[in-house]
């Protein structure tokens, strides 16, 4: 029983990965499935409170990576406040939209469009919305990184 428990848990973490993908997959609710998979079926008593606070804290910046990645490049380059919240209004509705395509082209097309409303020259708002480009891939492989961190992390509490 234990091995089809783990089979499970490692499915479960390899499909988190598959959310930066496929946005419509919640890739933290993934991961805490396979957390509590093993919490109820192996050996709960094994993770610590701390671990279970960690994971609380990497959950959430997982769940905003995306949405602070994308502000903070579409003001670095240039765009505007109200740049910063279309990229992030483009982020959480591209999500639902052709997903993975819909996050890359959703917050670039509003960037630009907002920009340009502004009136904003052609050149600036183009980089304002490379700027939500920048964000989607830092956002990315932030994403990456936490999920591998907890991961990692599930293990080494096992261990220890």
């Amino acid at each position: 029983m234990d091995i089809l428990i783990w089979i499970i848990i490692i499915a479960l973490f390899l499909a988190s990965f598959a959310s930066i993908i496929f946005p419509i997959i919640p890739g933290p609710l993934v991961l805490w499935l396979g957390f509590l998979a093993y919490f109820f079926f192996i050996n709960g008593e094994e993770l610590s409170v701390l671990f279970w606070i960690g994971m609380v804290i990497l959950t959430v910046i997982l769940i905003v990576a995306d949405i602070i990645a994308n502000s903070y490049f579409v003001k670095r380059y240039g765009g505007s406040k109200w740049g910063e919240r279309f990229a992030a209004i483009g982020v959480i509705v591209g999500s639902f939209i052709i997903p993975p395509f819909g996050l890359i082209i959703l917050p670039f097309i509003l960037v630009l469009i907002v920009e340009l409303v502004q009136k904003r020259s052609t050149e600036e708002a183009f980089k304002a919305s490379l700027g939500s480009l920048f964000g989607f891939l830092s956002g990315s492989v932030a994403k990456v990184v936490i999920q591998l961190i907890m991961i990692i992390w599930f293990f080494i509490e096992l261990w220890l």
